[in-house]
């Protein structure tokens, strides 16, 4: 880091940062632009003043001093830029303050720093200042941006579009010093948190006190604000922060935390997920959980963090939950390497020696060039960004030392010290200062529980005495992680013996399959649109086997997801083409991921329909002989797609049409539902199998029901409805003049789903009740009944409404298609 920092000066200084690869300065405004990434930059050389610290840390006693002495002499702080008010904060400010609790320990030993007066102290006072105008708004909440020119100039402004929305941790970044403002903006971000759930948003009007975005985690926008409350009781010692803390924090191991993920909520529906990735920023929250004594979250979250950097080299941006990269740039953050110490320092586990070996590993196979450290700009193919950010000096390498040093390698007591968001040194004797006093205090007696106190640091009931138990939590989620899974031949306990339930196996509506998920640590989630959602928490399994076997299979279930995840298809068209609707009638159809592309087929696939018995098709049929030579009608549901289409094409059938059994649901409402396979191998599978909503599978059973026989085209796109209707109407005539066995719905066993999918269908049914003949079939000819015209043509008419409206939204999905 030493030789970097000499680097620095020789290529970069005043620059705020070094630019690694053309070995030169960055200075705003002789660059082209990147955005709020320069928002960073106010020309007060950055870097120099983020590792002050760094420099004492690493003994460098006679460099700091000369550190110093350049940032009194050529820092200037009122230039006319436009900065971020966080980052200044956490980086100048920070820096400034952690740079005099340095210089004041030095010169209290006597040797260095005797000349010391606390300049750096004013300058950081200086600093403050120029930021204070950001608050001067309605709710205390502070804009974004300042430009802290003068303090008499000083301007406030806002983020685009409408300089009104700030990210959250933009408004608590100064809790720390500039208690009067960022106390208010603090109490203001409470009373404003979502009372049911206590989560708070990403971003809100600073005007209003409207949550702009309402999704909560501990990632991007939101990290900070978690951070502060436990550390400005930890630095502050007022009890109001803490209690702040457990409720959020409470609240965040309820719904963020799904063991080892951490995902971002609504913060009204905390129970729905917002997303499917994680951002990188989350990395910090393992090193927060050790602060607050709970350490086997951490170890777990800590751990799927560790495998996802060794699967990438470093860790993405962005990452998805099966661990893909979502965004692949990697500008050298430190979070990660600050959990990992933390981690160290609480279990003094050799592990995370190991770890740490990792990332300083990759940071000088891939990242170093000669003029430093290059941030990332695609972790998957390794290039570069001509970036180096001040944190990487300030943060990163002060962990990775603290990693590694021995107690003789450290010239002070690191635990005399908290660390900031910029891991900057502050001295734990503040706590002992005399503070203004709080503001009144508003809080419920309610909200003031004491039980609320629990699980605060230090906590020793989660320092394991057992050696194998990190380990026991680990491998699981290095399975997981780990695409290839070997799995070595195991001990499993009694009650374990049978097989570890299988991914392609797998049937939600099994209640034997339910129990082994149950065991397993894994609950399974059926939501409103049929799909079906499982989340495994591993300390919830009987035992470290049976978390093993749930990581692997959450794994597996990844995988067969991705297989699936093909090229999106378009939809299909399941048109009636027979008496009396002739083609003019086309219900939206999802296709299938195997069997007979009607893509590349010009004429389609036509033939009258018949229901499948059993109805779901999960077995032989019994009315193969009625089946062959049609298109079979299947309801969703308590078997795999590609088995059903087995089973009807042993049964002679030439095409299949699932019908969902989700009540209510329609391709106006729904999107494309496209059947996937089973992950075996489906080339046997020669037939289409298109699969139609509720909605639109509705009306084909009660064309069934109202006429002998409905004839359908199943092809990529509707055909041309106006040619051939008068040969389809003698074809009619003709068929009118044979009879045949009248075909009649028995609506008791077309059964639908009275409740929505969110509830899992636990009923034990057998065919002979549930699924028994939908179409019952007279061996002999019976009387046709006789049908009311009248009631019979207002029900073909408000079907031929429905179906316009379909006709319309398929055209619609054709177009953008």
């Amino acid at each position: 880091m030493y030789i970097i920092g000499c680097v620095f000066q020789d290529h970069a200084y005043p620059a705020d940062e070094l630019m690694p690869l053309t070995c030169r300065g960055r200075v705003r405004g002789q660059e082209p632009s990147r955005g709020d990434v320069d928002d960073a930059l106010g020309k007060f050389s950055l870097t120099l003043i983020d590792t002050l610290d760094t420099l004492v840390l690493l003994n460098k006693t006679t460099e700091f001093e000369e550190a110093v002495r350049r940032v009194l002499r050529d820092v200037r702080l009122d230039n006319d830029i436009v900065v971020s008010v966080f980052e200044t904060n956490i980086r100048v400010l920070g820096g400034l303050l952690g740079g005099h609790s340095m210089a004041v320990m030095l010169k209290d030993t006597g040797y260095h720093m005797q000349w010391y007066q606390d300049e750096l102290l004013h300058m950081a006072k200086d600093v403050g200042l120029r930021l204070l105008p950001a608050f001067n708004t309605s709710s205390g909440l502070p804009y974004p941006r300042v430009s802290p020119q003068t303090i008499h100039k000083a301007t406030a402004v806002g983020i685009c579009p409408d300089h009104t929305h700030s990210c959250l941790h933009t408004h608590t970044a100064t809790v720390f010093r500039s208690l009067v403002h960022a106390r208010r903006a603090l109490d203001f971000l409470w009373e404003k948190r979502q009372r049911n759930s206590n989560l708070v948003g990403t971003t809100i009007n600073i005007h209003s006190g409207e949550w702009v975005r309402r999704d909560s985690g501990v990632g991007a926008g939101i990290d900070s604000y978690y951070e502060y409350l436990l550390k400005a009781y930890i630095l502050l010692g007022d009890d109001l922060f803490l209690q702040r803390f457990n409720i959020h924090y409470a609240s965040i191991m309820k719904y963020i935390s799904q063991p080892p993920l951490l995902l971002d909520v609504h913060i009204h529906k905390p129970l729905l997920p917002a997303r499917t990735w994680m951002d990188s920023l989350l990395a910090f929250f393992p090193g927060l959980q050790v602060l607050k004594g709970d350490i086997r979250p951490a170890i777990e979250t800590h751990e799927m963090l560790y495998q996802v950097t060794k699967k990438h080299n470093f860790l993405p941006e962005a990452f998805t939950t099966d661990f893909r990269v979502h965004w692949a740039q990697h500008p050298l953050r430190p979070e990660f390497a600050e959990s990992t110490y933390f981690l160290y320092k609480a279990t003094k586990d050799p592990y995370y020696l190991e770890v740490g070996r990792t990332v300083l590993d990759n940071l000088n196979r891939f990242a170093r060039v000669p003029c430093g450290f290059a941030a990332m700009k695609d972790v998957r193919t390794g290039s570069h960004e001509d970036r180096m950010d001040s944190f990487f000096l300030a943060e990163m390498f002060k962990y990775l030392f603290l990693l590694f040093a021995e107690e003789e390698d450290l010239t002070f007591n690191v635990e005399d010290y908290i660390f900031t968001t910029e891991a900057h040194l502050l001295p734990l004797s503040l706590s002992t200062a005399p503070h203004a006093p709080s503001p009144a205090n508003t809080t419920s007696e309610e909200e003031l529980d004491d039980s609320n106190f629990d699980w605060t640091c230090p906590n020793t009931r989660l320092l394991f005495p057992d050696p194998a138990f990190p380990r026991n939590l680990r491998d699981p989620i290095r399975s997981a992680v780990d695409k290839s899974c070997p799995r070595p031949a195991i001990h499993r306990e009694p009650g374990m013996g049978r097989p570890p339930l299988r991914a392609q196996d797998f049937m939600a509506n099994n209640p034997d399959h339910l129990e082994l998920l149950r065991r397993m640590g894994v609950s399974l989630i059926h939501l409103k649109d049929g799909r079906v959602q499982l989340v495994q928490h591993a300390t919830q399994a009987v035992s470290a086997v049976a978390a093993e076997d749930g990581m692997r299979f959450m794994q597996e279930m990844m995988e067969l997801s991705s297989q699936q995840q093909k090229e999106q298809l378009p939809p299909r068209a399941v048109q009636i083409v027979s008496h009396p609707f002739f083609g003019r009638v086309v219900l939206t159809s999802g296709p299938a991921q195997f069997g007979t592309d009607l893509s590349k087929s010009i004429t389609g696939v036509r033939g009258f329909v018949t229901v499948a018995e059993p109805y779901s098709g999960c077995a032989e049929l019994s009315n193969a002989a009625f089946v062959q030579g049609r298109i079979a009608l299947l309801q969703r549901g308590q078997c795999m797609f590609a088995e059903k289409a087995r089973h009807i094409m042993k049964a002679g059938a030439i095409g299949g049409i699932v019908i969902d059994d989700n009540e209510g649901s329609s391709s106006d409402t729904a999107p494309l539902f496209q059947m996937a396979g089973d992950g075996r191998n489906t080339d046997d599978v020669t037939l289409p199998l298109l699969f139609l909503f509720y909605k639109e599978g509705n009306i084909l059973l009660e064309a069934l029901k109202e006429y002998r026989e409905v004839e359908v085209l199943l092809s990529d796109k509707a055909r041309d409805r106006g040619r051939d209707v008068q040969e389809e109407e003698e074809d009619c005539s003709t068929d009118q003049t044979s009879p045949v066995p009248a075909a009649t719905l028995d609506q008791s066993h077309v059964r639908t789903v009275e409740q929505d999918e969110s509830a899992p269908h636990n009923e034990e049914v057998t065919p002979e009740e549930d699924v028994g003949p939908a179409i019952k079939r007279n061996p002999e000819p019976e009387e046709e009944p006789e049908v009311d015209k009248d009631s019979s043509r207002k029900s073909v008419e408000a079907m031929m409404a429905d179906w316009r409206e379909d006709l319309e939204a398929f055209q619609q999905m054709e177009d953008e298609l």
